[in-house]
């Protein structure tokens, strides 16, 4: 995808001085490297800035870079997590992969026992007991753990209780009071509860009190000479204040939820969208909006949800807002119905949540502050030319758009393509390659019917199977074929085998292979060549055959490319390559006697023989 409205010069002027992590993107928009920085505006400026020695591979990479985007986090510690989080989701060609999570410890509350245990953890695993963190500091974490054991009282031990109280003696944590030894039954599970309970609290973030409490001791200790005393409350103190710092980007709960934020200027708007899938923040997307002066950001959220959720494929178990939206109920209802499990829209008031749904709203206000001309033309560039092709169409509005190419050199190896648009961009996560099958020699039409059956079938199955994240489960508002009325007319054929109502459209090329217009209903509509959906079909049209070619490419470079030739007992490397030399086309070697198979360097009667036989028996 081309970003000609991407000024680089520009854009670094608008970069915060504040952490976060921030996102390069090369020509074709795919994401090439991911970093973190404690200010995005001195570290992302020091790309670009000749004088620096940046390395080979950063020189490299620079020279790639066609545009950059940026999230900013409340903390360098944030941005370290998310950095990892998103280098593990799009494996940047330019990152080292960084550590897996277990570099990063947790504390782990077994909620599940009797007398619960209050424990570092190295990882996050499915044993029903409550996690938090990550934490970027093992000492940090165990300072804290020796906190909560002076504070409340939890035990360490691994003892198996109730079954095994009274068995030993209690360990040193009970003589010196760290401890309330339920091992000897001592305590009721019930108040042991309380306990636990205010330790989750303290975790979750709710440590101000111990903070209060832990700095008047120290004043005390002070103010009675008691320095070593002092010293340790104050390092207790400082070990609070850094776990304190507990992650917002990694969510212990594991869920997938999207979290969303709305900014607003007189009639200007910027939707920000937090995807978490399984407790990551694995990415964001911002929407630019008109709106009326004055309207409200409940309102704007309630329309924009309704919108959005309409067409996008993947519907999370929960959405998160700042506010209440007038169709609550309704808008649950109707999601829990097209998502086939419940959904629910929470409101978050506390803890991590609100604050991670604070970060969505600065990050919208600051896409909104620095970006919004910019937003406005990229809008006429994507959803603005899905509208303007919508309406040439008479269609009522187009979300998702799949577009289809065929592939082949003299008949051999044919190959298909399909890629995906939504709301005017690449969605390069659902493009699918298929390898032709069923059809012999350069049969664009047959080839194409192949892979639209085979691409709708599998549709059509995953669906029976409620397969909701399958490959393609969601079926296209339009179809795009690369070519006129022959290519729609086989693509309309299939749909209709299937019991499918799809709208397709042809997409025609004039003598000098440029785009020239649409194919719909049977007749060729013109477009304004200097229109955003002219552009807009072009772009699709071009990469549709792009990623045909390279497919293409890739298995005749890796050697991968599987002929019906290879499937003839007897014929191997060498004389495939013989015969295709020899004849250039499947038809030329079906239509060939023995004694002129024979005749083929390589070759030899008996191979001859089978060649002949597999064609015509």
């Amino acid at each position: 995808m081309e970003n000609t409205n991407f000024n680089i010069e520009e854009e670094l002027k608008k970069l915060p001085g504040k952490p976060g992590v921030y996102i390069m993107h090369d020509e074709r928009d795919n994401i090439i490297y991911v970093g973190k920085a404690i200010s995005l505006k001195n570290r992302v400026r020091q790309y670009f800035q000749s004088s620096r020695n940046k390395g080979v591979k950063i020189e490299q990479m620079v020279t790639h870079i066609r545009r950059f985007e940026y999230i900013v986090t409340d903390s360098e510690l944030e941005a370290l997590v998310l950095e990892c989080n998103l280098i593990k989701e799009h494996r940047p060609k330019y990152n080292t992969m960084l550590m897996d999570d277990k570099a990063y410890p947790f504390i782990k509350v077994t909620i599940n026992e009797t007398y619960p245990r209050v424990m570092l953890a190295r990882r996050m695993q499915k044993d029903k007991a409550k996690y938090f963190g990550p934490y970027s500091s093992t000492q940090a974490v165990r300072d804290t753990l020796d906190l909560l054991h002076r504070l409340y009282h939890v035990r360490s031990c691994n003892r198996n209780l109730p079954k095994d109280t009274g068995k030993e003696r209690p360990c040193l944590n009970y003589h010196i009071k760290q401890c309330d030894a339920p091992c000897q039954g001592y305590i009721t599970p019930e108040e042991y509860g309380k306990s636990i309970s205010e330790v989750i609290r303290f975790l979750n973030g709710n440590y101000e009190g111990v903070l209060k409490e832990l700095e008047e001791k120290m004043h005390m200790a002070s103010e009675e000479l008691e320095f070593e005393k002092a010293i340790e409350y104050r390092e207790l103190i400082n070990s609070v204040k850094k776990i304190a710092q507990k992650q917002k980007i990694t969510d212990s709960s594991g869920e997938d939820r999207d979290i969303l934020a709305v900014a607003t200027e007189e009639e200007d708007a910027v939707v920000q969208v937090f995807f978490i899938r399984g407790g990551r923040l694995i990415g964001r997307e911002h929407f630019y909006l008109r709106i009326s002066k004055g309207e409200e950001k409940g309102s704007i959220l309630d329309s924009f949800i309704k919108q959005y959720y309409a067409g996008t494929p993947f519907i999370p178990g929960e959405l998160m807002l700042p506010e209440e939206i007038e169709d609550k109920e309704l808008i649950e209802e109707w999601l829990s119905a097209k998502r086939g499990q419940k959904l629910s829209i929470r409101i978050p008031k506390k803890g991590t949540k609100e604050k991670l749904v604070e970060l969505a709203a600065n990050n919208a206000r600051l896409v909104l502050d620095k970006d919004k001309e910019r937003l406005k033309r990229e809008e006429g560039r994507t959803i603005g030319a899905v509208k303007e092709i919508a309406a040439l169409l008479g269609l009522d509005s187009i979300s998702r758009m799949e577009a289809f190419d065929i592939s082949n050199t003299n008949g051999f190896e044919s190959v298909g393509s399909m890629i995906v648009y939504e709301r005017g961009r690449p969605k390069r996560n659902d493009y699918r390659k298929f390898k032709i099958k069923g059809i012999q020699g350069a049969d664009d039409y047959g080839s194409m019917r192949e892979v639209l059956t085979r691409r709708f079938t599998h549709g059509l199955k995953e669906r029976r199977e409620n397969k909701e994240l399958g490959n393609f489960t969601v079926f296209p508002d339009l179809i795009l074929m690369d070519g006129g009325k022959g290519q729609v007319n086989i693509a309309l054929e299939v749909l209709e085998s299937l019991h499918l109502h799809i709208p397709v459209c042809g997409m025609v090329k004039d003598d000098y292979h440029r785009t020239r217009g649409l194919y719909y209903h049977n007749e060729e509509i013109p477009i304004d060549k200097s229109s955003e959906g002219f552009k807009l079909i072009t772009r699709i049209q071009d990469e549709a055959h792009r990623f045909a070619i390279e497919f293409h490419r890739q298995l005749r470079g890796k050697g991968q490319v599987h002929s019906i030739l290879d499937d003839i007992e007897g014929i191997g490397p060498a004389r495939r390559k013989a015969l295709i030399r020899h004849y250039m086309s499947l038809d030329a070697i079906r239509g060939a006697k023995k004694e002129e198979l024979a005749a083929i360097p390589s070759m030899n009667e008996k191979a001859a023989e089978s060649v002949y036989n597999f064609f015509h028996k």
